[in-house]
């Protein structure tokens, strides 16, 4: 990183959104100006900020590009890097979320909780959603498998969402196309809420009939109510640092005319709405469905025997034949999901994840999660709440 002189940096994000992508794109953004010494600004009206002889008071701008912002950049020769992949201007030097990796995400989790039927629900026109459903559908291909795809209108749905009545009815209609169970990707956490609301409307049964992948992992959309959804972090900090870092190289003259980087997700964070297997047996099923309700709770391979009244050995077997796997090894993986999510998102002290997530104590939990994840507990917990990559 270069040390120069105090820059002064405009950065437009529509912060007023109080979305994840923008708030932590500001955070990136920021990380790099501190440690380069810069001063930066937001500024929600850059493009009308009085210039002085024709030049702009920044030194740079980071921003979503609109055509006024690009034409004052333009205009006051102020280096622009743009951060919205859907920006109609097109020649910007830019860095954005690999969309098309989420959606490979996206589908390879949903494949390895065993489902055979897919469906990709996003935005009409977009490019995001346009990359992000490639990567998911081709994916699904790849695996010998087919995916239906719907698409809306975001403009329809902002605001007083005049479009509200299209959406419901086209996601009924969709339905009647769906042999369950069903594995979903969504576009953006606020829209799989949506769905996930038309779906229970519909009697439909969140994991078990469908499940739900979304995009964004926005913490107020996704960690409440249950059931909890799962959902892709975009490593939106991630792209703020990297946009910053390609500024400094166009203030100190780099010719960087329509470099793009893609900056992958970060990780996808299972919860709720991906927790159940797939499968067709309807024993296995009910068993599945006890595990994810208890498995915070210190229950045993006999407590799901008896919750679905048959004999362990032919729940066992059942169970290898449907899910090539254990009920001991799915209870483990319920709980090391949930205390996954604890290390990430709270500061509870390992005896309290440990509780919370089912585990007799916090070495019996230290023991399990350090043999099956191949790290320590604070390590997981060091990596995964970083907000910046070194």
């Amino acid at each position: 990183m270069i040390k120069n002189p105090t820059r002064h940096i405009a950065i437009y994000l529509e912060m007023e959104w109080a979305y994840k992508r923008h708030l932590e794109v500001f955070a990136g953004c920021q990380k790099y100006a501190d440690e380069a010494g810069w001063n930066c600004q937001i500024h929600p009206a850059v493009d009308r900020t009085p210039s002085l002889d024709g030049n702009s008071c920044f030194d740079g701008i980071i921003a979503r590009a609109t055509p006024a912002i690009a034409n004052f950049a333009k205009k006051t020769n102020t280096p622009l890097v743009n951060v919205w992949l859907n920006s109609p201007v097109k020649d910007l030097p830019g860095v954005f979320p690999d969309f098309t990796r989420s959606g490979e995400m996206g589908a390879e989790h949903l494949l390895s909780r065993g489902f055979s039927h897919f469906g990709y629900l996003g935005y009409k026109n977009d490019l995001d959603a346009r990359r992000q459903c490639e990567g998911f559908t081709k994916t699904i291909a790849d695996h010998g498998h087919r995916c239906s795809v719907q698409r809306f209108s975001r403009s329809r749905l902002s605001g007083s969402a005049p479009g509200w009545e299209a959406f419901v009815a086209g996601i009924e209609d969709w339905m009647k196309s769906w042999e369950m169970p069903i594995g979903i990707m969504v576009s953006h956490d606020l829209f799989a809420r949506y769905f996930m609301d038309i779906c229970r409307s519909n009697n439909l049964n969140i994991s078990q009939d469908v499940a739900l992948v979304g995009a964004s992992n926005e913490p107020a959309l996704c960690e409440s109510p249950p059931p909890t959804l799962t959902s892709i972090d975009m490593g939106f900090a991630q792209i703020g640092f990297q946009a910053a870092g390609m500024l400094e190289r166009l203030m100190i003259g780099e010719d960087l005319t329509n470099l793009t980087e893609l900056v992958p997700p970060s990780e996808l964070v299972p919860r709720q709405s991906t927790d159940l297997y797939a499968t067709t047996d309807p024993t296995v099923s009910r068993a599945l469905r006890f595990m994810a309700e208890n498995s915070h709770q210190n229950i045993a391979v006999m407590d799901v025997v008896r919750a679905v009244a048959t004999n362990r050995r032919g729940l066992e077997r059942r169970f290898k034949a449907s899910l090539g796997k254990s009920i001991s090894g799915e209870i483990t993986r319920l709980r090391l999901e949930r205390a996954k999510r604890h290390l990430a998102e709270t500061n509870s002290t390992f005896k309290e994840v440990a509780e919370a997530s089912g585990f007799r104590n916090a070495d019996h939990f230290n023991k399990v999660f350090t043999r099956i994840e191949g790290l320590p507990p604070s390590r997981y917990r060091d990596k995964h709440q970083q907000l910046f990559a070194k």
